[in-house]
């Protein structure tokens, strides 16, 4: 009798663990509604960035300012189906992907990354793509090419974006050495906010500046765009945990967390230092509280975001003040905000780390090391390229709109429209 019980466990454990085993490549249907909803929250940070990009400028370039954003949908919307996925997640070496997933090749409905459908692990990544793109347009507001912002962009994140996100999520140097970057900030907002400085210095200042005030024209746009920024953020940082689980909803509390705390900190700063706080900086604090999250948001606590948002509001409005002192025209603050809340959220990821990982502050020295080498070597890499992107394109295309175009405004000089029709 006892042989025959153990016997029929012993089957059962043989029917039962390969199902086990082979649990983790089971589609899961939570984690595939959750990222779907993820990748459209992410899609939606995009108008919210032209809202908050467009109500900063003056109203003749409002329209021109927002077509910085939507064509990036377009151009890296494209260029990331045919070949940005395969640079960046195809199996390639230490530096960038392969070819072998040009166009999706070999991807079919079938096909997982984890518990999803990889089709829409490609799609996710694609938005991180398409708004990294976006965000460099900050630095170069009002007077830039269209058509050699167009071109830029493309070849930017094809030699810049694509082997930056290898390096991190696709099998690359930095991820394999260690390098915490929870959803981008070194693969998005550091490259990006770095890159808007390049190109603000070699184009030179707008016309007029500092001389003349260039006030935002629209505040209460500037303000919806951060808010849809804010609600979007929740699945650029929550969906980056690649299901619905408890780490997302650690990502989805710390998010909240540092954007609040951001948004108070800088309103505090700009008091103190102005003697009144500004609906703008209200809005630039929110964006900085999420930059400053965005490597962190699944490695650490609640608290430690609370700390990290607070710092980011003080930083990042230091960060917009340089610009002042140093004689730079960064136009919308992208490196302010993007390149300097980058930087130190990825180095304060290294301090605050407890959860999936250790820093600082769990006595992991070494941790801070390696996300001071990622900031560094990103950094760098971004600067180099660009550098040599810019000198190529003003000599080819030339870089900036002409003296009478600058002053009708980009709008009517480059679209041949009016943001306003009254």
């Amino acid at each position: 009798m006892f042989k025959a019980v153990k016997g029929m466990f012993l089957s059962l454990a043989l029917v039962l663990i390969p199902s086990l085993a082979l649990a983790e490549d089971t589609l899961s249907a939570g984690d595939t509604t959750w990222i779907l909803v993820s990748s459209a929250l992410v899609l939606c940070m995009m108008p919210g960035l032209a809202l908050f990009y467009g109500g900063m400028v003056r109203s003749k370039n409002v329209l021109s300012t927002s077509m910085h954003t939507f064509v990036a949908m377009a151009i890296i919307g494209v260029q990331w189906v045919v070949i940005g996925y395969s640079l960046s997640f195809g199996e390639g070496n230490w530096f960038i992907g392969d070819l072998s997933m040009v166009m999706l090749k070999g991807i079919t409905p079938e096909s997982l990354s984890g518990t999803i459908p990889t089709y829409i692990f490609v799609m996710f990544q694609g938005m991180f793509a398409m708004i990294t793109a976006a965000l460099i347009s900050g630095g170069i507001a009002e007077r830039m090419k269209f058509s050699t912002y167009c071109v830029f962009i493309l070849l930017w994140s094809t030699l810049v974006y694509d082997p930056l996100c290898h390096w991190v999520w696709g099998g690359g140097w930095l991820g394999a050495d260690g390098s915490l970057d929870f959803a981008g900030g070194t693969v998005v907002h550091l490259s990006s906010g770095v890159t808007a400085l390049v190109l603000a210095v070699i184009i030179g200042k707008r016309r007029g500046y500092p001389q003349e005030r260039m006030m935002p024209h629209n505040l209460p746009m500037t303000l919806l765009g951060a808010g849809l920024l804010w609600f979007g953020w929740f699945g650029f940082n929550a969906g980056s945990a690649l299901a619905a689980d408890g780490n997302a909803a650690l990502a989805f509390t710390t998010t909240q967390t540092a954007a609040a705390a951001g948004a108070l900190s800088w309103i505090i700063a700009e008091w103190i230092h102005n003697g009144k706080p500004s609906a703008l900086g209200a809005a630039s604090g929110i964006v900085a509280g999420l930059v400053v999250i965005t490597p962190a948001a699944g490695f650490v606590t609640p608290g430690s975001a609370l700390i990290m948002g607070l710092l980011a509001g003080v930083i990042c409005y230091a960060g917009v003040l340089m610009k002042h002192k140093l004689g730079y025209d960064d136009s919308l603050d992208a490196f302010g905000v993007h390149g300097v809340g980058g930087a130190f959220g990825a180095l304060a990821t290294g301090v605050f780390a407890s959860v999936g990982a250790t820093g600082l502050l769990a006595g992991n020295a070494h941790q801070l090391w390696i996300q001071f080498v990622s900031v560094v070597a990103a950094g760098a890499y971004a600067v180099v390229v660009t550098l040599i992107l810019v000198y190529v394109l003003k000599v080819t295309m030339g870089l900036r709109v002409e003296d009478d175009e600058e002053r009708m405004g980009l709008d009517q000089s480059s679209h041949s429209e009016s943001g306003y029709n009254f």
